[in-house]
C-alpha cells in the first residue's frame, strides 16, 4: 500500500511565441522573449509556434541562436524539454514545445492536421513530480483556425486522453485553442477537462490581440487537479513580444 501523496503545487504558463518575431515579423525578439518567460517563474512552460530550424532566418539574423529555439529558451532554467514538429517547409520547421523543471519520462507528438496547409499537433508529455504516486501528464495544444477543424481536433484530444492518460492521473492541457467562438467546452466537458479561468473567475481570459485583448483564444485546462490565481500576463512587456497574451496559473495536486 502506497503512503498518501503529499500536497504539491507547481506553476504553469502558456504562450504562442510567433516563431520568435514580433507581429508581422518586423523584429526578431527571441532573446527578449527568453528573459520575459524566465521572469514568470513557471515550472512548466507550454509554447506554440516554436521554430526548430529556419535556414534563411539563421543567415539574416545576427543574434540567431545556434541551438533550436526550444533549447535556447529552456537554457539552464528548464533542464527538461520536448518538441513536437507540426509544420515543415523548404526553409525549416515549427511546432509545439514543453519546458519542464521536472523529469520528462516520455513524450509523443500527435498530428491532428485535418486538410489543407494548416499543420497542427498535440504534444503529450509525462512528467515525474516529487512525492506523487502518479505521473503528471501535460498536453501542449495548437488547434486550427477553422471551426470544423477544431471540433474534430478537440474530439481527437479527448480520444487521446481516454487512450493514453490514466483516469486518476493529474492532467494539464494548455495552449492556443483558436476558439474565438468559445465552443471548446462542449467537447472537453465530456472528458472532464475544466478551464482554470472559468473555474476561478466565471469567464475565460481574453488574450488576443495582446495589445488590446478581445478574444479568448488561449486556455489552461485541468483534470484531477486544482488551479489557483490564474493570471493574464501584463501588457508590458508582453504586448510587443507576442500577438497572444500569455496565461499562468498555480496547479495544486
Amino acid at each position: 500500500m502506497h503512503p498518501p501523496d503529499l500536497p504539491f503545487s507547481f506553476k504553469v504558463m502558456t504562450v504562442n511565441i510567433h516563431k520568435g518575431f514580433t507581429f508581422f515579423n518586423r523584429k526578431f525578439i527571441l532573446h527578449e522573449l527568453r528573459d520575459a518567460v524566465r521572469a514568470v517563474g513557471a515550472d512548466v512552460v507550454f509554447l506554440q509556434e516554436v521554430l526548430g530550424s529556419h535556414a534563411q532566418h539563421a543567415t539574416r539574423q545576427k543574434d540567431w541562436p545556434d541551438a533550436p529555439h526550444y533549447e535556447f529558451l529552456a537554457d539552464e532554467l528548464w533542464p527538461q524539454f520536448a518538441y513536437g514538429r507540426n509544420a515543415v517547409y523548404p526553409q525549416g520547421e515549427h511546432g509545439n514545445a514543453v519546458l519542464s523543471k521536472f523529469p520528462i519520462v516520455h513524450f509523443e507528438n500527435h498530428d491532428v492536421s485535418i486538410s489543407g496547409p494548416e499543420r497542427r499537433g498535440l504534444l503529450h508529455c509525462v512528467m515525474q513530480v516529487p512525492g506523487r504516486t502518479h505521473d503528471v501528464h501535460a498536453i501542449c495544444v495548437h488547434l486550427g483556425l477553422r471551426e470544423s477543424h477544431r471540433r474534430q481536433q478537440l474530439q481527437q484530444l479527448c480520444e487521446m486522453v481516454a487512450r493514453e492518460v490514466p483516469p486518476d492521473a493529474p492532467l494539464v492541457v494548455a495552449g492556443d485553442f483558436n476558439d474565438w467562438r468559445r465552443q471548446a467546452h462542449r467537447v472537453l466537458d465530456t472528458c472532464s477537462l475544466h478551464e482554470v479561468f472559468l473555474l476561478s473567475n466565471g469567464k475565460l481570459a481574453r488574450t488576443f490581440p495582446a495589445r488590446l485583448p478581445l478574444l479568448a483564444l488561449d486556455r489552461i485546462y485541468v483534470r484531477n487537479a486544482a488551479a489557483h490565481v490564474p493570471v493574464v500576463m501584463p501588457n508590458k512587456p508582453w504586448s510587443h513580444l507576442s500577438d497572444h497574451a500569455p496565461l499562468a496559473a498555480v496547479i495544486q495536486l
